[in-house]
C-alpha cells in the first residue's frame, strides 16, 4: 500500500514544483489518501487535464502529469481490490478489548455529552445481555441512531468506534463500517434504487451502515419517486435486519427534521439522537496540537498564538465555510507544506530543522 501512497505523492509533488502549484496538488494528494476523498479526486484530474490540455507547458511536463494520472488510478485499483479481498480480514484483526474501545472514545478531544450518551448505550446494552443470561426480557432498541451536527465535529469517527464497541459486547457479528451517500442509494430508473438498497443493506450486514448528508436522499421537493423508493426501501430493512445491523444516518439539524417528515414512518424507527455540538478554540487548539505531536511536529510558540487567535475568531464569526475539525485538517496540511517548502532549501537540515 505504501508504494502506491508514495508514487502518487512523489509524482503530485514533481508536477507541483514544475507547474508553480503552490502545494495545491500535493494537498489533493494527500486529502486523497488521507480522507478518501472524491472531490479532491475530481479536482486533481481536472488539473492534469489542465496540463496535458495546455499547449504552453513542455512535453516533459506534461508527461509528469500523465504519470500522476497513471500513479492515481494504480493507487484507486489497489485500494479497491484491497478493500474487496480484505474486508473480513480486516473487521478480524481488530482485536481491542471493551475498555481500549471505551478509552480511545473517551480519549476524543472535546465531544463530552456525545462520549457521555454512547457510554450510557454500551451500559445499557452491557446490562441488556445480562438480563438475556438470566432469561429477563430484554431490548435492542439502540440499533438505529441519528446523528446532528455540522461538518467536522467527529460524527463520522464516533459512528465507526460504536460498530466496534458493540462488536465487542456481542450486539454485531462483525463491527465494520459502510459509509454512503445519496449517490450510492439512489438509481436513475425506477425500481433500480430499491436493488441499490438492498446491496448496500447487504453489505453493511453484521455492521454499521453509516448514511451521511441524509436529507439528501429528499432534498428536491419536486423529484420523482426514486428517493421515496430509497426510504421505503430503507425502512423495510431496519425491520428486517434489526437484531444485527446498525443503522446511523447524519447531517445537519434542521435539514433532518425535513428529511424525517419526508417518510412518516421513519422517524419511529429511530430512538437514540446524538447531537454533535461545535468545537471551542480551545478544543480547536488541542486537535491541532495532538496533530502535530502524533506525526513529530513541533509548533513554535509565536506560530501556536497566531493560530490560536486565528481559530478564536473563527470560532466567534462562524461564517458559513466554518468547518470544525476539517479546518484544523486544512490548516495542519498548510502548515506542514509551508514547513517543506522552507526546509527543502536547507543544506543537511538537523532533526530540530525537520521538526
Amino acid at each position: 500500500m505504501n508504494k502506491y501512497k508514495n508514487l502518487l505523492l512523489d509524482s503530485a509533488s514533481k508536477l507541483d514544483a514544475i507547474t508553480n502549484s503552490y502545494g495545491e496538488i500535493t494537498k489533493l494528494a494527500i486529502s486523497i489518501i488521507e480522507d478518501n476523498s472524491q472531490t479532491a479526486t475530481i479536482s486533481l484530474i481536472k488539473k492534469i487535464s489542465e496540463v496535458v490540455d495546455n499547449y504552453n507547458y513542455k512535453i516533459e511536463v506534461k508527461q509528469v502529469a500523465q504519470l500522476l494520472n497513471s500513479n492515481l488510478i494504480e493507487y484507486y485499483g489497489y485500494t479497491t481490490l484491497q478493500n474487496i479481498c480484505k474486508q473480513d480480514k480486516a473487521i478480524q484483526e481488530d482485536t481491542r478489548t471493551l475498555e481500549e474501545l471505551i478509552n480511545e472514545l473517551n480519549a476524543l478531544i472535546g465531544l463530552e455529552t456525545v462520549k457521555t450518551k454512547v457510554n450510557d448505550l454500551i451500559a445499557y446494552q452491557k446490562v441488556q445481555k445480562l438480563r438475556e443470561q438470566k432469561n429477563l426480557h430484554t431490548s435492542k432498541n439502540t440499533l438505529r441512531m441519528v446523528f446532528t451536527g455540522n461538518p467536522g465535529t467527529g460524527k463520522t469517527t464516533v459512528a465507526r468506534i460504536v460498530g466496534r464497541l458493540y462488536k465487542q459486547i456481542g450486539l454485531l457479528s462483525k463491527g465494520h463500517f459502510i459509509e454512503v451517500s445519496r449517490t450510492d442509494l439512489i438509481a436513475g430508473y425506477q425500481g433500480q434504487s430499491a436493488l441499490k438498497v438492498r446491496s448496500v443493506i447487504e453489505k453493511a450486514k453484521g455492521g454499521v451502515l453509516f448514511i451521511d448528508e441524509a436529507y439528501s436522499i429528499t432534498e428536491n421537493d419536486h423529484s420523482d419517486s426514486y428517493g421515496r423508493e430509497c426510504l421505503t426501501e430503507l425502512t423495510k430493512a431496519l425491520e428486517d435486519y434489526r437484531d444485527d445491523l446498525v443503522v446511523i444516518v447524519a447531517c445537519y439539524t434542521e435539514p433532518m427534521n425535513k428529511f424525517f417528515a419526508s417518510n412518516p414512518g421513519l422517524k419511529s424507527r429511530f430512538n437514540t439522537f446524538i447531537e454533535f455540538q461545535d468545537y471551542s478554540a480551545e478544543e480547536l487548539d488541542k486537535i491541532l496540537i495532538s496533530m502535530c505531536s502524533s506525526n513529530d511536529y513541533i509548533l513554535d510558540e509565536k506560530a501556536h498564538k497566531a493560530i490560536y487567535e486565528f481559530l478564536k475568531k473563527c470560532v466567534v464569526e462562524k461564517k458559513n465555510n466554518f468547518s470544525n475539525g476539517r479546518l484544523v485538517r486544512n490548516l495542519y496540511d498548510d502548515l506542514v507544506m509551508n514547513h517543506a517548502r522552507r526546509v527543502v532549501n536547507i543544506e543537511n537540515p538537523t532533526k530540530e530543522d525537520l521538526s
